[in-house]
């Protein structure tokens, strides 16, 4: 009987740890990519006479029947950079930019639950950190920051963000981070003092972020229902309901992608904010004209359009923000923090905290 027994135990033994390698096997492998390669940057100081840098961060573009986008795919490549120079114009005129190509996660990890897409996600944000890394040490030389990214590219930001900027030195020389169309969740800016919502149009040190829906639409895989996140408008820059007329809006531009604007409608549409969910609700447009693209979003879905509704507002908030930072950087010393985060009570670096609209 006691034979029995052991030889059952042995036996399933064996099939775990037979089911742990298979699943060891379908893991990526984190190996580094070699940023001191530039063939490894889709921009390396693109811009080089500007007074800041941005960090730029590709959203999804790899299509493919895999988990995560190969370095060596050069079709995919093309993709990646083209979707990098279709919203490259709303940095371009403000600051210097650097890009990396990484080994971003493919559509169909987005298929998966947010744990099992996890593995697949951090390989992504692997090359990420490392191409950060490398433009911090060997380009940066205390110069201002600008972290941006759409998407996927918006979620690495949010990385970088809780992986670097934890550092205050670092955190002072940061002018916004740009995450648009991934949210800002409440948990995150509760774990982490240096993710900071951006409470008006002129604040620095924050997050500006913001995804589009149609009114009618209640949820999507990326803001389900039950998720509460921080977003700003970008036409009014308030963090309460209140709408903004298209009369607002500076230019709606749709680039190709080689970065040329394609058409640009002034006045296209306004907005207003959803204060439960946290997402902006976009209007005097119709969702047929404007389709969701994305596999897995529903009809409304204004996703892939977040920032080019608001192309312009967007650009010129950008040249505020960075104004703001430099006039900041040339104030007493006093007087620098209460600048930084207008509304914010700010009384040494682990008390930052982001005060919501009531």
């Amino acid at each position: 009987m006691k034979s029995h027994l052991k030889f059952s135990i042995l036996v399933v033994l064996i099939a775990s740890l037979l089911a742990a390698a298979a699943w060891a096997e379908s893991l990526p492998v984190f190996e580094g990519t070699d940023y001191a390669d530039k063939n490894n940057w889709a921009y390396y100081g693109l811009g080089a006479e500007k007074s800041a840098d941005v960090f730029l961060i590709c959203p999804t573009v790899d299509m493919k029947d895999e988990f995560n986008m190969s370095l060596e795919d050069e079709a995919t490549k093309a993709s990646f950079l083209g979707a990098l120079n279709m919203e490259r114009g709303i940095y371009a005129d403000s600051a210097r930019l650097f890009a990396p190509y990484y080994r971003q996660a493919a559509m169909k990890v987005y298929s998966l639950d947010a744990e099992s897409r996890e593995p697949w996600m951090q390989l992504a944000y692997t090359d990420v950190s490392a191409a950060f890394a490398y433009y911090l040490a060997n380009e940066n030389q205390g110069r201002p920051i600008i972290l941006a990214g759409f998407s996927q590219g918006a979620d690495m930001c949010y990385r970088l963000l809780r992986e670097y900027f934890g550092d205050e030195a670092l955190y002072s020389r940061l002018v916004a981070v740009y995450a648009l169309g991934w949210p800002c969740t409440e948990e995150m800016v509760s774990a982490y003092p240096q993710i900071v919502p951006a409470s008006g149009a002129e604040d620095t040190g924050t997050v500006i972020s913001f995804d589009c829906e149609a009114p009618e639409v209640t949820e999507t895989f990326i803001n389900p229902l039950g998720q509460s996140a921080y977003t700003i408008n970008p036409l009014n820059w308030k963090t309460d309901g209140t709408p903004a007329g298209k009369e607002e809006n500076l230019g709606a531009c749709f680039t190709d992608y080689s970065g040329e604007i394609n058409r640009e409608d002034a006045a296209l549409c306004g907005c207003y904010i959803d204060e439960m969910r946290g997402i902006v609700k976009v209007t005097d447009v119709r969702p047929e004209d404007y389709p969701a693209l994305v596999p897995g979003l529903p009809e409304g879905a204004y996703h892939v359009y977040d920032y080019q509704f608001f192309f312009r507002n967007l650009q010129q908030n950008v040249a505020v923000r960075l104004e703001r930072f430099l006039q900041r950087e040339n104030m007493p010393e006093q007087e620098q923090d209460a600048a930084a985060v207008p509304g914010a009570a700010i009384l040494s670096w682990h008390s930052i905290r982001f005060c919501r609209a009531a």
